[in-house]
């Protein structure tokens, strides 16, 4: 094989990597973005989810009020709160 036959091995095998590693760097950046693009998603999930627990929690409080409770024993149940003279304490 002569130097000149070398030399073009040589350049050929250096272009050829040079080629696969730009390749490789625009397929890496392009999965880093798509990753990230994932991440925001995911992190705007666990937002909207923070966002929703905290309603139900304000709501479970509302529901669960002692006028809330009076009210749907009132209405549902018919009961009624009992007059001062026939409530009776009962000492241990």
């Amino acid at each position: 094989m002569s130097e000149q036959q070398r030399l073009f091995v040589i350049v050929t095998l250096v272009f050829m990597a040079v080629l696969s590693s730009a390749i490789l760097l625009v397929y890496s950046k392009h999965q880093s973005r798509k990753l990230f693009v994932e991440l925001q998603g995911l992190k705007h999930q666990v937002d909207e989810a923070n966002t929703e627990w905290g309603q139900l929690q304000l709501e479970q409080s509302a529901w669960s009020g002692h006028g809330r409770i009076e009210q749907v024993a009132r209405e549902r149940l018919s009961m009624v709160m009992p007059s001062a003279d026939k409530v009776v304490f009962i000492n241990p």
